[in-house]
Order: structure tokens, then sequence, then C-alpha cells
């Protein structure tokens, strides 16, 4: 899970690469979706002719997780990087709520502990600029939901406990490609000129390994974490990710890695280590999703 995690703290290095390539706005990443899509239907249809499931009953883990990507994606075309990153990362205070409520599941003293380290780590290291956190335009309210997502995403997951890795998986990429192709009327001016037929065409090799070997990899991964570790602890693992892009931005983009970034990396760090350490050893079982058909 944390390495996952990690790798996503390094997308926008091929985000930028992309972007350098033609692929503009977000196009890059709507493409990304959409071909992982396409990779998946093939496996699909196979299963539908051999009588196998190919996701309907996972519909909502795939709806609320697909819908974040897409959500986190776009936040970045409207709004400053650092505000989409701060609001983004409440993600550990919507996970812990939402497994207090769903999964009856109380936050002990270490998670709150941990939780409170973590966010104050983000705080310090991509907050202090924005002040206090109140969503002022569309891309903060994206990346606001993008975060109330994902950990509802996980907290569904961790309900209906997948026993296959294709069908949840399926359902994710549809849910996103859907979602990215209802937002692009809101969202035109952001997203730029459509990329020449060239320029498609010169990125698609890139593209496809994007997909195959970062994105379908690291999603099954995020699906197939809450079951096995909990809601609660997803929400502050996943903050790995904010880790390694700021040092990953300081090492191969020249951007600034002070002692803010070194004492909040630390203490989002030491919030994950914490909980890791005093998190139960057995995790309470979730309510069982009702079966579907």
């Amino acid at each position: 899970m944390t390495l996952a995690s990690g790798v996503w703290g390094v997308f926008w290095l091929p985000q930028r690469l992309l972007l350098d390539a033609g692929m503009t706005g977000g196009w890059g990443t709507i493409a990304q979706h959409a071909i992982s899509l396409a990779v998946l239907i093939p496996i699909a249809i196979w299963r539908v002719f051999t009588g196998r499931k190919i996701g309907l009953k996972h519909w909502a883990c795939g709806l609320l997780l697909g819908a974040s990507f897409i959500f986190y994606a776009n936040s970045f075309l409207l709004t400053d990087v650092i505000r989409a990153l701060v609001f983004f990362y409440l993600t550990p205070v919507w996970a812990t709520l939402v497994e207090a409520i769903f999964l009856k599941r109380l936050p002990n003293w270490p998670r709150a502990a941990s939780v409170t380290l973590a966010l104050t780590g983000v705080w310090i290291t991509v907050g202090l600029d924005i002040g206090v956190p109140i969503p002022s335009n569309l891309g903060d309210w994206y990346a606001l939901v993008s975060g109330m997502l994902l950990a509802a995403a996980a907290a569904r997951t961790e309900i209906e406990q997948p026993s296959s890795i294709f069908p949840v998986l399926f359902m994710v990429f549809l849910f996103s490609t859907i979602t990215a192709t209802l937002q692009y009327p809101f969202l035109i001016s952001s997203l730029g000129a459509m990329p020449t037929v060239d320029a498609f065409i010169t990125t698609l090799p890139f593209l496809l390994g994007l997909s195959l070997f970062v994105l379908i990899p690291t999603t099954i991964v995020l699906f197939w974490s809450p079951p096995r570790i909990g809601t609660g602890l997803f929400g502050i693992l996943i903050l790995s990710e904010l880790v390694v892009g700021v040092i990953s931005a300081a090492l191969l983009a020249n951007e600034v890695f002070g002692w803010r970034e070194i004492t909040g990396t630390t203490l989002i760090l030491v919030a994950a280590l914490s909980e890791i350490a005093f998190s139960r050893t057995q995790i309470s079982p979730p309510i069982q999703a009702s079966s579907h058909t």
C-alpha cells in the first residue's frame, strides 16, 4: 500500500512528459484511463461469454474510486497545486469518520495521535501558504470531494470484501472514464485544445506503458488494501504519496526542500509508523454487504 502510494508521488513526472509531448491540459489523464479501460474490455467480453462476472456487484466501489481519481486529477487544472494538495490530503479525517460511522469502529488514542501528526505534517509542508483551508473555487472543491470519495471507496471495498481482482478493476476504469467524459463540458477552457492525432500516436506507447505498469497495478493495490489494513490506516498511509512527491520534486525538478518540507514529511512518516505500530493486530470485521444479483 505504501509503495503504491509512493509511486503516485512521482506521477507528476510522466504527466509533465506527456504535456511536453503535446498531450495538452488534462488529456493525458483522460487518455490513460480510457486506454486502461480499452485494455480491460476484451477480458470483460471473454468473461461474459464464459459465464463469469465482470463486476456489476461492485459498481459502488468502482464509481467511488474511479470518480476520486478524476476529481483529483482535474483539481490541478482548476486551482493552485498547493491548494489541491491541502484539500485532498484531508483524507485521513474522512477515512477515520467513515470508519467510525459506517464500519462502527471508533478511533482509539493512537489513531487520534497519528491523524493529528499526519495533518500537521501536511499543513507544514503545503498548507501554510493558503491560510485557513476553506474551499474558494471549483478546483478546491474537486480536491476536497476527491479525498472524501477515496475514503468512501476504501470503506465500501472493506465492506464488500471483493474475492477477485478483475471485477472491481473493470468497474473502477469504467467509471473513471465515464466521469472524465461527463466533466468535459465544464472543463473545456482548462483542458485546452484536443491534442493532434500525431501527438496521440507519438505518446501512445508511453500511455500504454503507464496504464499497464503503473495505473492498473497501483489501482489494484488501492482497492485491495482496505479490507486487509482497515479504512483508517489506509487514509494515513495514502499520505506517503505526498512525502515521495515532495522529495522527488526536489531531486528531479529543483523544487524547494527546506525546513518545512523536512519537518512536514517527517511528521507524516512518524504518523504512519506509529499507526502501524499501535494498530490492532486484528481488524474488527466490517459490516458485510448484502448479496447482489
